[in-house]
């Protein structure tokens, strides 16, 4: 009777991704603090070890990452480049296993079940796959392995950077015993301040309440949360998952309530959503419009279109329309669109339903392929201008 192989899943971290590959490029920027990010309204998109030593955080306001580091160096992220880079990196994964799934621009889980049939020393094996990455890209990745998805995420962050950790199938328990419940995915600040006043600190704490009080608690939430203190976790690595929306925003340098301004992010944030739906060969019926004010708070409007599409007009003249409708008075910080509830949905075009106009879709396709063949900026819209 043959045993059945024990299951091993491999999570892949990039190291300080973005700022990481701005070093590499730039021998200038080596051993400094650099920050991916500019302006002063914006937030730190990610930063390099040095520029942690200083207290700076992603999502931290660039505002006061340089209160903290005024000697940081500032870097608009290149995000097509950083893409490239990470094109690599799943290749070198693709060449250990087919089940690989991209969980990030800079994160993927790797399927590594069986391989201890062939190399019995998965460490080793993990070690050669982080080699790869560093000999193909000349970048570090740290990588956790584990019998399930979330403790191997939880591994690849507790030796970074260039760490492997290895969390074998027989000190699962012992290691949940001493989890702090805050380092478990998903759960947040609100969950957290409810596990706060159940005395619940570390993960096998979950355990001294049944499966039946934390559903009532938390709901499927709550469910997941018992699961993962078990040490469950039963979600399988997936290789692709079609992207369920498409999306583009921007903060304001200063806050502003001009339509005319308001209307030509909106524009340029068409043109860049509608770009990468006809890329991918998707169409959306929902546009939704975000709007988050001076004092902070945020709201989203939303429409559902009677046909798909994937045209910046279209898409454009529904935001704006969702814009126009909000009358609104405050000053903005930031706004941006959306499109999603992909796939065509069948029917009957009504008296008055008028078909997308072909020269629309005839005039994008044109900007397209100028745009992908000399650049983003080798052309733009008299409306942006």
């Amino acid at each position: 009777m043959t045993t059945a192989p024990l299951p091993w899943i491999l999570h892949l971290d990039m190291d300080a991704f973005y700022a990481s590959v701005e070093q590499r490029d730039e021998p200038r920027y080596r051993g400094r603090p650099v920050i991916i990010g500019g302006g002063d309204r914006g937030v730190v998109a990610t930063c390099s070890y040095e520029a942690r030593k200083f207290g700076v955080r992603s999502a931290m306001p660039i505002s006061e990452a340089r209160r903290l580091c005024p000697q940081a160096i500032y870097v608009m992220p290149r995000m097509a480049h950083y893409q490239e880079v990470s094109q690599t990196v799943m290749q070198v994964l693709h060449s250990y296993s087919p089940l690989v799934e991209q969980a990030s621009i800079d994160e993927a889980y790797l399927d590594f079940t069986g391989l201890e049939l062939v190399e019995s020393d998965v460490r080793a094996r993990a070690q050669r796959l982080q080699a790869e990455v560093k000999e193909a890209t000349g970048l570090s990745c740290s990588l956790g392995l584990a019998p399930v998805k979330f403790l191997a995420k939880i591994a690849s962050d507790m030796h970074k950077p260039a760490g492997v950790t290895v969390l074998a199938h027989h000190a699962v328990p012992a290691f949940l015993a001493r989890l702090p419940v805050g380092k478990i995915p998903g759960v947040g600040k609100q969950t957290g301040l409810v596990l706060e006043t159940l005395s619940v600190h570390y993960a096998a704490d979950i355990l001294r309440y049944p499966r039946e009080f934390w559903e009532r608690k938390l709901g499927k939430a709550g469910l997941a949360l018992y699961e993962r203190a078990q040490g469950i976790d039963p979600r399988p690595v997936t290789p692709y998952t079609e992207p369920k929306s498409e999306s583009a925003e921007n903060t304001f340098d200063a806050d502003t309530s001009d339509p005319a301004v308001l209307a030509r992010w909106l524009f340029a944030q068409a043109e860049r959503v509608g770009a990468r739906l006809r890329k991918g060969g998707r169409k959306g019926r929902t546009i939704t419009l975000k709007m988050k004010f001076s004092d902070f708070t945020q709201i989203t409007r939303s429409r559902t279109l009677p046909t798909a599409t994937n045209t910046t007009r279209v898409i454009y003249e529904t935001a704006l329309a969702l814009l126009h409708e909000q009358k609104n008075t405050q000053r903005l910080r930031l706004i941006g669109l959306g499109v999603s509830q992909f796939g065509e949905v069948p029917r009957q075009l009504g008296f008055f339903d008028t078909p997308e106009d072909p020269r629309e879709a005839k005039l994008d396709a044109t900007l397209d392929a100028l745009r992908e063949k000399f650049g983003p900026a080798a052309i733009v819209r008299g409306r942006i201008l």
